[in-house]
């Protein structure tokens, strides 16, 4: 189920419009939600966004009247971290994302920001915040872990454990920035993994908010209370997009953390990390998400009216919780050296990338087994009744193509595995069979964590499903979520 944004956000903003004297309704809207695919930036379209990506776009800006370019630092291998800044406001705004160098969702919307500001007719709503608020954006601070996504930077640490040692350059030009500007308000952008959940529901943690503690006693002074507000808003906003999609990041203090030490140095600091949406694995939905939330944010900020927000209203957004599986198989049955178990199957599809870093396949993994009735799934199939077949393989005669077609017939006939050979390419094998060597000998059949899963499923004598790298695939209705299958040696 995909939601529209124009529609599902339509009645939360006017809800926020409603409430926020001298909003201009028709103006926001407008510009935050129907005319948001003309400020989308095109050329960040997928989550493994490189340094050399961002570059054309970053010098665009350079000659771009109003909007400031400066070289803020180097990363370890020299890449270069660019601050861009505009406005003219006496309220500095600090946004920086990609402290980790595998979580680029907000770096692609600050780009969507940019091209808001930028566009050639103000409307009004962006002549106020242009002139109320001065806007300074850091969109990649680890350009070596973005080049091979991955978290950490090149010396191997994480970037957002460096606050007080300051070991790594791009920590210190985090330190550097932020003692300059003195700003008084900072978004910290991060993702999170799409397996974080509202507390108690089954409703991914699309967005997670926190205001960061500064210390151990996780005071609430002037400073944090402003971060939890403009949180307020952003959770009421978000509510029409995704209701009960939005999570709240534990608060413990973290002595070394950016954005614990961030609130104690007086910027009123707000964690944005962006995680899961059903159908969404380049996070675009999220992408727009992040843009309107925050762009509402700033309004907020510049009109003053998070200011009335209830500050209790912060505790009541539910926590994250970590309960979440691409699939979970319920009850179903399982024959063990002769007998029978009913038992739960969670299921999670891990990326694996190809040498350049470029694109990737998924590999999935059972990640439990037992009673998981706790958890939730991305998909769900309530399998009481169904018995899990193993899967044989298939020997394809001279010149047989793999088809779509051909698979479902195979599957339902109980193969799951084409002896080869295929070409697989960086996003694995779109056919719906694993593809296995003629050296490939079938290992007896268990199930255990860290088994890649692929089997069938019958249900009175009759294959209806099958489970091929750990998507489910409905046989009758010959349909599925599949996207990839792998090679087995």
């Amino acid at each position: 189920m995909k939601l529209r944004l124009k529609t599902a956000l339509l009645f939360s903003i006017t809800l926020l419009i409603n409430a926020t004297p001298g909003m201009a309704q028709d103006k926001l809207v407008n510009d935050l939600v129907s005319q948001y695919e003309s400020y989308k930036e095109p050329s960040l379209n997928k989550r493994r966004i490189k340094h050399e990506d961002l570059q054309p776009l970053i010098d665009r800006y350079k000659n771009q009247e109003g909007i400031t370019v400066t070289k803020v630092g180097e990363s370890i291998e020299g890449r270069s971290l660019s601050l861009l800044s505009l406005g003219s406001g006496n309220t500095d705004v600090f946004l920086w994302s990609q402290m980790h160098g595998d979580e680029p969702t907000a770096t692609q919307a600050i780009f969507d920001i940019l091209n808001y500001f930028s566009s050639g007719q103000k409307n009004s709503v962006q002549k106020l915040l242009l002139k109320k608020l001065r806007f300074h954006f850091l969109p990649m601070l680890n350009p070596d872990g973005a080049e091979v996504f991955t978290r950490r930077n090149t010396l191997g640490i994480d970037i957002n454990r460096d606050a007080l040692d300051l070991a790594s350059p791009e920590g210190r030009t985090l330190k550097s920035v932020r003692d300059s500007l003195e700003a008084d308000f900072g978004f910290n952008l991060h993702d999170q993994s799409k397996y974080y959940n509202a507390e108690r529901t089954d409703k991914p943690a699309t967005l997670s908010y926190l205001a960061p503690a500064y210390n151990y006693e996780k005071d609430i002074n002037e400073v944090r209370g402003n971060a939890m507000k403009v949180i307020v808003l952003m959770n009421e906003l978000v509510q029409g997009f995704a209701p009960g999609q939005v999570g709240r990041y534990n608060d413990d203090f973290e002595p070394r953390a950016f954005g614990d030490n961030i609130q104690k140095w007086g910027t009123s600091t707000i964690l944005i990390e962006s995680g899961g949406f059903l159908n969404d694995a380049e996070k675009q939905e999220i992408r727009k998400l992040n843009y309107v939330s925050i762009l509402a944010a700033l309004y907020s900020i510049a009109t003053k009216s998070y200011e009335k927000i209830d500050l209790a209203a912060y505790e009541k957004i539910p926590q994250n919780d970590r309960k979440l599986f691409d699939l979970k198989i319920e009850d179903v049955q399982y024959e063990l050296l002769g007998n029978t178990y009913t038992l739960d199957i969670g299921v999670h599809y891990l990326e694996v990338d190809n040498a350049s870093h470029s694109e990737y396949f998924t590999k999935a993994q059972i990640m439990d087994l037992g009673d998981l009735s706790t958890y939730y799934g991305y998909e769900t199939m309530r399998a009481k009744g169904y018995k899990i077949i193993p899967g044989k393989i298939y020997t394809p005669k001279k010149g047989e193509q793999p088809t779509k077609e051909k698979a479902y017939s195979l599957l339902k006939k109980g193969y799951v595995y084409w002896l080869g050979p295929l070409a697989m390419g960086d996003n694995g094998f779109n056919f719906p069979m694993q593809v296995v060597s003629n050296k490939f000998v079938l290992p007896d059949f268990r199930l255990y964590v860290g088994l890649n899963p692929s089997f069938l499923l019958s249900k009175d004598g009759v294959i209806s499903h099958a489970v091929v790298n750990g998507y489910l695939i409905d046989l009758q209705k010959e349909s599925s979520a599949f996207r990839n299958a792998i090679f087995l040696r």
